[in-house]
């Protein structure tokens, strides 16, 4: 029904690699170790990758020629396979002019040796972990991040552990070529929201692009009557229509949709933030009025939308998208204390593919806090293990990843056109709102599904910048 965006796909560098002096000594050990390096290749095109295979190297003059070649590679990730022992001065050149961070992987053959049968040259085929120490020293002296992933080749959590830093990777790319519009202006006095853009561009890459609403407003006059039918059509088969639509509301949100879908193709654009106040029922009061629909639906397929001019929560609605945790503009609505929960939620666009049913659309007549008046989105959050996180920024202008990993439980809910879920983290309400304010969030975020801490603080990890988290009250 809504077709997902398609994604610059993953580019992984990938190095596999041991000590030359083990290969006339042990005949049959180099072949058996690149057939392990094709494994690992095969295991990362499953993933969707797009590999940059630098080969398998044997001393440190082909370490340097693999590093030059993922130099020029703009890699999101670069992962050295351990096979066997290998010296750090194979590993450091990599990481120093590959531009990219690095993962050290040693994944042995088998979840054990069977020691009967094993001599020295089968045995260095589990040694891949001997140097783990080493290049870890040898980083961490030269100023580079460390990370790294033990197991074996059909070692599921290792994969898992792998796959985080994949998605973490992705997560890289996708804020490096990110193209992110910024549309009207900043919502009065919401000094939280108001960001940097050059510090967008600095520390997470990608570009922003300043839009007016009257580049909507072009495009928004050119919708034909047919192609504004069609979309009211495709609003029918998404949501369930309350009896409050008003069908010239309906129609109005229809063709903003339209146009809005033609912006974000023109521009390019991976996700976009808007406001505007309007006067009086004018054109581009008409238009930030209608954008509800189209954004949601925009947001579904992948191009996060986000209103009250909201730059860093549509950067972090892309990323809890990009890991596949959906991602819905969120803030707080009041505190239940008797079921210990807490209610949050937003008017205006919403992640139709995270919603427990099908989302409603509501007709209103007034929107709180705003001008203007048309079609809202209400639904609650798929049940179950969910995520808060947002964007923070210090003083010094910092970007912060923050989190807190809670569950969306059934309950009573606000039928005022918004999206409303009620979050139990596991301790009392006021506390949590405490501990998560203290933080650094702004008053908006992101509610993503699944338990995604592990994942966020990765992807802070490759984009280098820190990442809290509210576990419980003694984060106060």
């Amino acid at each position: 029904m809504l077709t997902r965006t398609a994604r610059r796909r993953t580019r992984v560098g990938l190095v596999s690699g041991g000590l030359g002096a083990y290969w006339p000594q042990f005949p049959g050990l180099l072949d058996q170790l690149r057939e392990s390096a094709r494994f690992v290749t095969g295991r990362f095109v499953e993933m969707g990758c797009e590999v940059v295979d630098a080969g398998f190297i044997s001393d440190p003059q082909e370490a340097a020629k693999a590093a030059e070649r993922l130099r020029t590679a703009d890699c999101d990730i670069v992962v050295t396979f351990l096979t066997t022992y290998l010296t750090a001065s194979m590993v450091l050149p990599i990481a120093q002019r590959a531009h990219a961070p690095v993962l050290a992987i040693d994944l042995q053959p088998t979840e054990a040796m069977d020691h009967p049968d094993t001599d020295t040259g089968k045995w260095l085929a589990y040694c891949g972990q001997c140097p783990l120490p080493e290049i870890a020293n040898v980083f961490r002296r030269s100023g580079i991040p460390f990370r790294s992933v033990s197991g074996h080749l059909s070692d599921e959590n290792a994969w898992q552990r792998i796959r985080r830093w994949i998605r973490a990777a992705q997560v890289r790319g996708a804020m490096r070529h990110g193209r992110h519009g910024l549309m009207g202006h900043l919502y009065p006095g919401m000094l939280d929201v108001s960001t940097d853009m050059t510090l967008v561009s600095t520390q997470f890459g990608g570009h922003v692009e300043i839009l007016e609403f009257d580049d909507l407003r072009v495009r928004v006059a050119a919708v034909t009557d047919e192609a504004a039918a069609e979309r009211v059509a495709l609003a029918r088969t998404v949501f369930t229509l309350d009896d409050s639509v008003d069908e010239d509301d309906l129609a109005w949100a229809a063709r903003v949709s339209v146009g809005l879908d033609r912006l974000v193709e023109d521009f390019g654009l991976d996700s976009l933030a808007y406001y505007h106040r309007g006067l009086e029922g004018e054109i581009h009061e008409r238009l930030g009025a209608g954008m509800i629909l189209g954004a949601s639906l925009l947001t579904a397929r992948g191009i996060p939308m986000a209103g009250e001019y909201e730059l860093r929560t549509s950067l972090a609605m892309l990323i809890a998208d990009t890991i596949g945790a959906g991602g819905s503009f969120t803030e707080l609505q009041a505190l239940n204390f008797r079921d210990r929960v807490v209610e949050m939620g937003h008017d205006g666009p919403a992640h139709l593919a995270i919603s427990a049913k099908d989302p409603l659309l509501r007709g209103l007549g007034v929107y709180h806090g705003k001008r203007g008046w048309g079609v809202s989105v209400e639904f609650d959050v798929r049940h179950g293990p969910v995520t808060t996180f947002g964007i923070g920024q210090e003083a010094d202008g910092t970007f912060t990843f923050i989190a807190s990993e809670g569950e969306v439980v059934p309950g009573p809910l606000l039928e005022i056109g918004n999206t409303t879920s009620r979050v139990d983290f596991g301790f009392d309400p006021g506390e949590w709102t405490d501990a998560w304010s203290a933080t650094g969030i702004g008053h908006h975020w992101t509610l993503c599904t699944g338990h995604r801490g592990k994942d966020l603080k990765a992807a802070a990890d490759l984009l280098g910048v820190p990442f809290r988290t509210v576990d419980g009250p003694n984060d106060l």
